[in-house]
C-alpha cells in the first residue's frame, strides 16, 4: 500500500495554528493529522466532525507501548 503525506507548515514553530499532514492510501484519503503545542489529533476521512485527540505524554506512551521499534541511522 503506497502512502501520500502532504505536510502544510504555516511557519517553523508551531504556535496558535496546527500543522497539518494530510495521509492517503492507494489515492484515497485515510485522514488528517493535526499537531500543535498541546496535543496531537486525527481527523479520519469518514468524520470531519470528531477528532481523536491525545497529549503529547499520552502519544509518547501509545507509541512506546504500541509502536514497532526501528534502529534509528
Amino acid at each position: 500500500m503506497a502512502h501520500d503525506v502532504t505536510v502544510e507548515l504555516h511557519q517553523k514553530i508551531v504556535l496558535s495554528k496546527d500543522v497539518e499532514v494530510e495521509i492517503k492510501a492507494d489515492g484515497s484519503k485515510l485522514g488528517t493529522i493535526l499537531i500543535s503545542k498541546g496535543n496531537i489529533e486525527w481527523l479520519p476521512a469518514s468524520n470531519s466532525v470528531n477528532k481523536h485527540r491525545l497529549t503529547w505524554k499520552k502519544f509518547a506512551a501509545l507509541m512506546e507501548s504500541q509502536g514497532t521499534p526501528k534502529k534509528t541511522k
